[in-house]
């Protein structure tokens, strides 16, 4: 991956689909990410063990869904990056991978850049202002922030809310992607960020290329 035209993608790209497959119910998880595509800046591939929200993606499932993910996004010039393991991210960067998206209790991103070396991205979760001012000293080259509303599934009964994430934004010198609870009702409010992640409310959606366009529009792309 072009490290160059890897950062300037990340630059221009306003929405980020956290790409988990089994929040697509029935259907073909890659049907669903297909419909969505031509909406979508960044992918961020997500597989999490069964009957667990939180803890790392088991790698060879992360691996394989991942190379699938790539087969459709590489042509269109979809940015991927792979949740919380730098193994897989080390292992697929020749196949295009474009980096990976870390926690705050997974591998430092001081790891993770020295093992990665320059050229991948490096995302990281961050909660709170605090998060937002220590993230300044780290080797990353975006954060993820929120959660913006409320996201029961994930165990949070309360959100940020946009204001805290357009601050988080003023107050980091890479982009920022509000998360949590983002759907057509409220990513207007991100309008003045233009940036969001979204997950559920795409993947689940009647209809993900109409969902993932709407979004798109109120986020002003």
């Amino acid at each position: 991956m072009d490290a160059e035209k890897s950062r300037e993608r990340l630059r221009r790209a306003r929405l980020m689909l956290l790409f988990t497959p089994g929040l697509c119910g029935e259907r073909d998880p890659l049907a669903v990410l297909e419909a969505a595509l031509p909406h979508i800046d960044l992918v961020q591939v997500r597989i999490k063990a069964e009957g667990r929200v939180e803890g790392p993606s088991p790698a060879r499932e992360l691996h394989d869904w991942t190379l699938r993910v790539l087969d459709l996004c590489v042509e269109r010039e979809v940015g991927v990056l792979v949740n919380d393991r730098v193994d897989v991210a080390a292992v697929l960067a020749g196949r295009g991978c474009a980096g990976v998206h870390l926690g705050q209790g997974d591998c430092p991103p001081e790891e993770a850049r020295a093992l990665l070396g320059p050229a991948p991205l490096i995302g990281l979760s961050t909660h709170c202002a605090r998060d937002v001012a220590a993230a300044i000293e780290l080797p990353v080259d975006y954060l993820g922030y929120g959660p913006i509303h409320a996201t029961p599934t994930r165990g949070y009964s309360a959100g940020l809310g946009p204001e805290a994430a357009w601050v988080a934004s003023e107050g980091s010198p890479v982009p920022v992607f509000p998360i949590g609870g983002i759907d057509a009702s409220c990513a207007g409010e991100l309008a003045p960020l233009g940036r969001a992640a979204v997950s559920s409310a795409i993947l689940a959606a009647e209809d993900p290329g109409a969902a993932a366009s709407e979004i798109a529009l109120l986020l002003g792309a």
